[in-house]
């Protein structure tokens, strides 16, 4: 019988999505696995819940019981129903990023948990039955250095010769607004450089898009402030390499991948004082973290006309995505877990 079963309920492709779809193609050649739900990029085709608990009545051979591991509330609810009211022999693994105080239901949902897996020490702070604290890791094998950043820029179609891109959900809290106002400030400077707002703006959000649409308009930038929307899973590896840096600059980030993604294809990265990207910057040396628009442009333009300060920095991103933050580093601290419960340690 399976002896581990991931879920992925969502239909859009997320930031918990892509750390899911990572963590499961490591995970793979490991286990006797399925997913369940929704599609990953990359990843085994997914069953139904249904057969997800068929597959998961009774133990897989030599194990007391199979293993379900959630990222989301509904997976949370889903794998409790198995085990609490079905009575499968199941246990459930739940990776916590979140940095503040979940809500309520959360909290109970999580407090239900068999061993909860904190992607940092700050996120472990608000959970109970941490097991481990593992950072999440990027695909260092999908995430890859161009060999002519250039020449993969004119590949992409969009104007000019460098590139440079946001990444997420267009929202306030993302920060959407401060990239385009550094842009607005730094573009004037470097004709030879576009910007990219890559991501999707939801319903409640499209005021906050068109708004953010009409200022870049109004400087005459359309044309170098470009939003195509959000980019498909796997376009992004052949994009993301052939930018010359990615910009984070949220407000509140609870993880945040784009700049790790960055890193591994030899990307530096700029970024505010959020998520994990602190620790990413391994001492300021792959990216830097600035404090708001104004900041940001600074540090761009600055980056932008030292090639060399550029390159020692791409240089050091994909070693330092390599040495501390790849998928298989994650999977290894994941499966340590798994291995802990299976023997029954407390």
């Amino acid at each position: 019988m399976t002896e581990l079963i991931v879920t992925n309920f969502n239909r859009n492709f997320t930031g918990v999505s892509a750390t899911a779809a990572g963590v499961l193609r490591a995970q793979a050649p490991r286990y006797d696995l399925a997913l369940a739900g929704r599609p990953l990029p990359g990843c085994p085709a997914p069953i139904s819940v249904a057969e997800a608990r068929r597959l998961t009545r009774r133990p897989p051979e030599g194990r007391d019981f199979a293993i379900w591991h959630v990222r989301r509330n509904t997976e949370m609810r889903a794998a409790l129903w198995a085990r609490d009211v079905l009575r499968l022999p199941i246990r459930i693994v739940f990776t916590s990023a979140a940095q503040r105080r979940h809500s309520a239901l959360p909290r109970w949902l999580i407090s239900r948990m068999d061993a909860v897996i904190a992607t940092t020490q700050r996120a472990a702070d608000f959970v109970p039955h941490v097991r481990a604290v593992v950072p999440h890791g990027v695909d260092c094998e999908l995430y890859t250095p161009a060999r002519d950043r250039a020449s993969d820029w004119r590949v992409t179609g969009y104007p000019g010769t460098r590139g440079i891109a946001t990444i997420g959900r267009i929202r306030p809290e993302k920060g959407t607004d401060r990239f385009v106002a550094a842009m607005l400030r730094l573009l004037p400077h470097h004709p030879g450089v576009t910007a990219l707002v890559l991501g999707r703006a939801g319903r409640k959000d499209h005021a906050f898009l068109q708004g953010l649409k009409a200022q870049v308009a109004r400087a005459n930038l359309q044309d170098r402030i470009l939003f195509p929307g959000e980019i498909a899973p796997e376009a992004l590896p052949a994009l993301m390499r052939s930018l010359s840096m990615v910009v984070q600059m949220p407000l509140y980030e609870g993880y945040g991948m784009a700049p790790l993604e960055g890193m591994a294809s030899g990307v530096p990265f700029i970024a505010t004082e959020a998520g994990y990207y602190r620790d990413f910057s391994a001492g300021e040396t792959t990216g830097w973290l600035v404090k708001d628009a104004e900041d940001a442009a600074t540090a761009i333009g600055a980056l932008l006309r030292d090639p060399k300060r550029h390159a020692a920095m791409a240089e050091a991103a994909r070693k330092t995505a390599l040495e501390r933050f790849s998928v298989a580093r994650e999977a290894d601290g994941i499966g340590a877990v798994y291995d802990a419960m299976w023997r029954g340690d407390a």
